[in-house]
């Protein structure tokens, strides 16, 4: 899972200012997602693609993960998987995010996972060069002139290596490519980079994304390399989408990230399914797909039975994968409330092409993404007078925010 990364940046999905060589091959190898959708910010993805809930049912706060909630590392764990976590977990808390809360987030072990590697756990430090990382059963720790993204790709080749004979579930949730846009080691500028003082840059966002491609190939190869591949599901995608500093070239046209904001633009994220001889090579699924998801489908990947939670919100795409029988998406709802930043809360749900919000505006998001007009009953054809009534339906089953009229 990259952080900060709108569909518009891989050539896959009609970007045309990156190189994404590695995603794109995996894509042309496997199935391709046309319509999935995170949240539009990091913690409230974070924590749905971990517990399969809209967030309105367990959001303790950013950067918070509520302990108390089942995972899919504790699931897995349940039906004989090692499980691992390696990158960014955002899920613990710092001070001041506890406090707010009113308690504390959950480490890795709290939430299912065996073993991890990771950044901005029980402390911050740096995530690029000179990072600092924590791994299991030691103290965190710095490593002056080492780069983070390669030191968790190497944790994750490790992994696979130890548990090559073991049915296992790795959890890689990227440092990249989240400012600040820093030199990457394949850049002239790296070996002399200052960490302490760096700034970050847009004009490296480019080598930013194709270093993260070029991890996403080195686990991709390690498992080939390894005879896994064939029994390996291996699912790539972003938290939200690309930060608004940045502005991308895309066969639609220019494309600004709008990183915190229910723009197509900040939650439209790419979602790639690969695995040689039991997903299609070249597919293309324009089914709807959010983060809630993840978690049935993953225990179906593990023949894990759905737990009893009458809360779990997720509709399995497993099917699609392997042309199983399905239950497909005909809307999604968000329910956001960050807590954090300047972003007011919000909730909607939406279609292919429409979305509607708790306070009454109707947009058709697909022909207009940046959501300039709002639909006024009086003009609706007859389609998408239906596709209202359809989505009002949805966000009548789900509890209202203040805003809400």
């Amino acid at each position: 899972m990259a952080d900060d990364l709108g569909y518009e940046a891989l050539g896959i999905y009609g970007g045309l200012s990156y190189k994404t060589p590695n995603l794109d091959s995996l894509a042309r190898g496997g199935l391709r997602y046309t319509h999935a959708f995170s949240t539009p910010l990091c913690t409230p993805s974070r924590v749905q693609i971990m517990t399969g809930k809209y967030s309105f049912r367990n959001y303790i706060g950013f950067g918070l993960l509520d302990p108390s909630e089942r995972t899919l590392a504790h699931y897995l764990n349940e039906a004989g998987y090692v499980t691992g976590v390696v990158g960014k977990w955002q899920l613990y808390g710092n001070a001041f995010q506890r406090e707010l809360a009113g308690r504390g987030g959950a480490g890795p072990h709290e939430a299912g996972f065996d073993e991890f590697a990771l950044w901005q756990y029980t402390t911050r430090g740096r995530r690029f060069k000179s990072p600092t990382i924590h791994y299991s059963d030691q103290e965190p720790q710095e490593y002056p002139g080492e780069y983070g993204p390669d030191l968790f790709a190497r944790y994750a080749e490790d992994f696979i290596d130890r548990h090559q004979s073991d049915r296992f579930f790795l959890y890689y949730p990227m440092a990249l490519t989240h400012s600040p846009f820093l030199p990457v080691p394949t850049d002239a500028a790296f070996d002399t980079l200052n960490a302490a003082t760096a700034r970050s840059d847009t004009a490296y966002f480019a080598s930013n994304v194709a270093y993260m491609d070029a991890i996403v190939g080195r686990i991709a190869d390690a498992l080939a390399r390894r005879g896994l591949d064939r029994n390996t599901l291996l699912l790539f995608t972003a938290d939200n989408g690309t930060d608004r500093q940045v502005t991308s070239d895309h066969e639609s046209g220019r494309i600004r990230g709008r990183k915190g904001f229910p723009t197509a633009a900040g939650t439209r994220v790419a979602l790639v399914a690969y695995w040689p001889g039991t997903v299609r090579a070249g597919a293309n699924s324009n089914a709807l797909v959010d983060f809630t998801d993840f978690l049935p489908t993953l225990l179906d990947a593990a023949r894990k039975q759905r737990p009893s939670d009458p809360f779990l919100d997720g509709v399995s795409f497993y099917g699609q994968l392997t042309k199983g029988a399905f239950h497909e998406r005909r809307s999604m709802y968000t329910h956001y409330d960050p807590r954090w930043g300047r972003f007011e809360p919000t909730r909607y749900a939406q279609d292919h092409e429409w979305k509607l919000y708790g306070d009454g505006r109707f947009v058709n998001w697909m022909n207009d993404p940046n959501e300039l007009v709002s639909w006024q009953d009086s003009v609706l054809r007859e389609d998408a007078a239906l596709a209202k009534k359809k989505l009002q339906r949805v966000l009548n089953t789900m509890p209202a925010l203040s805003q809400d009229p």
